[in-house]
């Protein structure tokens, strides 16, 4: 498989261990970032190809990718 971008530890990479940390100890931010990768992978196989999205829909995931994209920021800014 090709790569896919926009993973969260690309995305923050200054925050790798304590995405990894939050995954394992708190659940909203386990199913946040759950929801986060399954949305991203649904744009990427969109992106090469490998599934078809209506522009609208596809720009529904991109949309709801950044929310969660901010939520995940703001939890991990956090202390």
């Amino acid at each position: 498989m090709s790569h896919t971008p926009h993973e969260l530890r690309e995305e923050f990479p200054e925050f790798v261990d304590r995405i990894h940390e939050l995954k394992v100890s708190d659940a909203h931010f386990h199913r946040i970032s759950e929801e986060y990768h399954t949305i991203n992978r649904q744009i990427h196989r969109a992106e090469i190809g490998e599934d078809h999205l209506s522009s609208l829909d596809e720009e529904d995931l991109r949309k709801r990718r950044m929310l969660l994209k901010d939520e995940i920021y703001g939890l991990l800014k956090d202390d």
